[in-house]
């Protein structure tokens, strides 16, 4: 091979580490957990934010029913969630709950829950908090042994606007500046 025919073949290897490298697209999945089931086609991902969580879940049409693809569940315990901030999504919080847990739910199925998460982490590009346009992303491995999806990884990217998901006011607790409930 000569040397200009080397030059456009490194070229094309280059080019396309760089396509490559540029990460997900919004609103998708990928990762070894497509052994387990299709990461494909995603008709909608929702962003759910509390004073304990952020919640991304992602759903598949599916017929008449609807699949819970996957939802990953980050515990914000002792951590500064905001965007251009990498969370390690592995281990626990200050009080022990795991920092990061992963469900996969089809219609007519059981809830399965993914093995704890071994290496991982998640970044916000923008948003984060209700009502807010949140974007970002994640990646993650699952420890080896027992559990679904153990030995495997995921990662994925979501943009969508942040829904409060408040727990509400205590019971007896008033409504709207002190005005009794009906």
């Amino acid at each position: 091979m000569n040397r200009a025919a080397r030059a456009l073949v490194s070229f094309g290897l280059a080019a396309g580490a760089g396509l490559l490298g540029c990460g997900l697209s919004d609103n998708t999945l990928a990762g070894s957990a497509s052994e387990l089931f299709s990461l494909d086609n995603i008709s909608r991902v929702e962003v759910l934010r509390n004073a304990e969580a952020l919640q991304v879940s992602y759903y598949r049409n599916n017929e008449l029913d609807v699949d819970l693809v996957a939802r990953l569940t980050v515990a914000t315990e002792g951590i500064d969630l905001r965007p251009g901030v990498k969370v390690d999504l592995s281990g626990t919080t200050p009080s022990g709950v795991a920092r990061a847990t992963v469900v996969h739910l089809n219609a007519g199925e059981p809830a399965r829950v993914f093995a704890p998460v071994e290496n991982g982490d998640l970044q916000l590009d923008k948003g984060g908090n209700p009502g807010e346009e949140t974007r970002g992303d994640f990646s993650m491995s699952f420890k080896k042994g027992e559990g679904f999806g153990a030995g495997r990884n995921l990662e994925g990217a979501f943009k969508a606007t942040a829904m409060d998901a408040s727990f509400g006011p205590e019971p007896g607790e008033l409504l709207d500046a002190g005005v009794p409930p009906p």
